[in-house]
């Protein structure tokens, strides 16, 4: 397989006067994780959901090429797929750019883990019945359901991470994500109860991977909290209402699983 199969095509793009206030609002009604920068068709940049957190209202005169940062990796569409997931991975990257060759960055597509784990689950590829036990991460950055969104941006820029589980009395009951910041405006006093999506979507150790995968791909979603003793909502068997978190498995645990 190579890049092209997977990639996303024909991205939505900006260019790169554009008012930084305006990609937020694009980020704030489309799901989108990056946006590229582009002139005249040719890639300059991209602009990622935490690269918009802290854009207000009142910063009007900041244009797209004053946040962009320059991708630390550019694909092309002949490139072997499973090379472009270790390179990504490698990375600490969830997408890239597909551009037409390395000496011409006219922008074709976005190549993302998750567009990775689609085609190889389409594809029938299999973890050898590795479980979520086996993969996951037990040090889990989390918030507490009265913290503001404030204390979650400040975390999520300090450690990196695109979202964080939920915490009441120790229990997991939510997911909050940099999407979700940015849905919520510019009030940083607002709690992390009133933006999380809750009842979460979680896994236990001994779930497998691969159903973690197909999970992740039809929920789009980037990470699963780990639990146990879950209390499962009726006729929704992954979504608990409460929790005891025991780890967290990440898109990009569940990629390598499938190509190391």
């Amino acid at each position: 397989m190579i890049v092209e199969e997977a990639m996303t095509s024909n991205p939505v793009t900006v260019p790169i006067n554009t008012a930084a206030t305006m990609v937020r609002s694009i980020f704030r009604d489309v799901d989108f994780r990056c946006i590229p920068v582009v002139e005249e068709g040719h890639l300059k940049g991209l602009i990622t959901r935490g690269n918009i957190l802290n854009i207000s209202a009142t910063k009007s005169n900041i244009e797209a090429r004053g946040i962009m940062a320059r991708p630390k990796l550019i694909f092309t569409p002949e490139m072997d797929l499973i090379d472009a997931a270790h390179n990504l991975l490698n990375a600490e990257e969830i997408q890239a750019p597909v551009v037409e060759s390395n000496n011409n960055l006219t922008l074709l597509g976005i190549l993302s883990v998750f567009d990775i784990l689609k085609v190889l689950l389409k594809e029938g590829s299999k973890t050898s019945s590795k479980t979520l036990g086996e993969i996951k991460t037990e040090n889990v950055v989390t918030c507490d359901y009265q913290d503001h969104i404030s204390t979650l941006w400040d975390k999520m820029d300090e450690y990196g991470f695109s979202g964080l589980p939920v915490l009441k009395k120790n229990k997991v009951i939510g997911i909050v994500t940099r999407k979700d910041l940015i849905k919520s405006g510019h009030t940083r006093k607002i709690p992390a109860e009133k933006v999380m999506k809750t009842p979460p979507i979680v896994g236990t150790s001994m779930m497998l991977v691969d159903e973690a995968a197909n999970l992740m791909v039809q929920e789009d979603i980037g990470r699963l909290p780990v639990v146990k003793n879950p209390i499962f909502i009726k006729n929704e068997p992954h979504r608990a209402k409460e929790s005891e978190l025991i780890g967290i498995v990440s898109r990009d645990d569940v990629l390598w699983s499938f190509i190391n």
